[in-house]
């Protein structure tokens, strides 16, 4: 096991409250700053420092000047002159938890997410905990001290078996996904329904995803690359993106699978979930990007809603953030060989996206060998990897594995 040799505090600021002191101790190597404005989130900070030490409300001030002092004048204009969504048409909304065998991760979710259903006599949503292929019963004890909150054991096992569960289970006219790894922002409700009234015709909405911890140097490492930073600007994703070229075929900028939501009657209209993409090992990836990728096909708008945010347990250790770079690699040249199946139209640019992610992966080992770039040289090599092995016939495997595990269950 890799010891926590390195971690960062977490904390999270309040601008409009004095600005505080923070102590770091000697345990802590650095520090990341979730910084919040009349409690939206407006920002993330990250830095390493030499501890302990003590930073002072003039330090934090100097620090959030330089780094924040344009993204907070928008935001002091946007609450004096933009007037609030009118949240009262909301629709009825479903969340979907697809887990297996991690019912303290279970728990630990449902207690972030709970307080945000409201009252009993009249829930704001409903929760569905689809357990997928489980090797015991934990799960469903967990579940079942929460009386509103719905069990549902799917035994075909794959993320998207999971999910295509979900879909025809849940009720709401939206359908929410969170994984098991994430807890939910106090603003995380309000988040979405402020992102659907301001685009009821969205076919699906993705959220920032910030770090639950950073208490090892795996966690560190991946949150430095980037995490899953979308950032903290609205973004309305429709059929062109000017300046991008190979759009919509680079999937990944649209959001993260850990935390998303879809009208219900497209994901329905589109098929469900292609189970082939996201079943677990050894293909654990690619059901996101192509969903994210079919919905915009279909013409509709894809949403991104900063304010929509979940805090993601990253992995704890540098052999399981390597392995997590190799499935990224492999998911999302299974999910492009799918799309130039599908998709003929856009052949060409996925043809490109490829060339483009080759020479990208090339450029970042260069960076790496050089010291110029924060991962090793191994965790650039098992991307580079993962999407050979994606390319060179993994999404024809994963059919083959997927018809295989139906027949067991027809």
């Amino acid at each position: 096991m890799q010891t926590a040799i390195m971690s960062y505090a977490i904390v999270q600021l309040e601008v409009t409250d004095p600005l505080p002191s923070v102590t770091l101790t000697a345990e802590h190597s650095g520090i990341a700053l979730i910084v919040r404005r009349c409690d939206r989130l407006v920002g993330y900070l990250l830095k390493p420092l030499a501890t302990p030490c003590t930073l002072t409300p003039d330090d934090l001030a100097a620090w959030l000047a330089a780094t924040l002092a344009p993204k907070l004048l928008q935001e002091a204009l946007r609450a004096e002159l933009v007037p609030p969504p009118d949240l009262s048409h909301f629709p009825s909304l479903s969340v979907a938890v697809c887990t297996k065998d991690r019912p303290d991760n279970v728990e630990r979710l449902l207690r972030s997410l709970l307080p945000l259903q409201g009252a009993e006599e009249q829930p704001q949503f409903e929760i569905l905990i689809v357990d997928n292929a489980p090797s015991n019963d934990r799960t469903q004890t967990v579940v079942a001290a929460y009386p509103r909150v719905r069990y549902v054991r799917e035994p075909k096992a794959g993320l998207n078996f999971a999910r295509n569960c979900a879909l025809h289970t849940a009720t709401g006219e939206l359908l929410a996904f969170l994984d098991d790894d994430v807890t939910v922002d106090r603003q995380w409700l309000h988040g979405l329904r402020e992102a659907w009234a301001e685009n009821p015709d969205a076919g699906a909405f993705t959220g920032l995803v910030l770090p639950y911890e950073l208490a090892t140097s795996a966690q560190i490492l991946f949150e430095q690359r980037g995490g899953f930073g979308r950032g903290f600007e609205k973004i309305r994703y429709g059929q062109v993106l000017p300046g991008n070229p190979l759009y919509p075929c680079g999937a990944g900028i649209f959001g993260a699978g850990c935390n998303m939501a879809f009208r219900r009657q497209v994901l329905l209209d589109l098929g469900g979930f292609d189970e082939a993409l996201d079943t677990g090992k050894p293909l654990a990836g690619g059901g996101d990007l192509d969903s994210f990728y079919r919905v915009i096909r279909a013409g509709y708008p894809l949403v991104y809603e900063p304010q929509y945010a979940v805090y993601h347990q990253h992995r704890h250790e540098l052999s399981q953030l390597r392995h997590q770079y190799w499935t990224w690699g492999l998911g999302f040249m299974a999910f492009v060989v799918k799309s130039m199946r599908t998709d003929p139209a856009m052949r060409g640019k996925l043809v490109r996206l490829i060339r483009w992610w080759v020479g990208d992966q090339c450029w970042q080992l260069g960076q790496s060998l050089s010291g110029h770039h924060v991962l090793s040289p191994s965790m650039i090599l098992a991307e580079m990897w993962g999407g050979i092995v994606g390319l060179w016939g993994e999404y024809d495997r994963s059919q083959q594995r997927v018809a295989a595990i139906r027949r067991q269950f027809s």
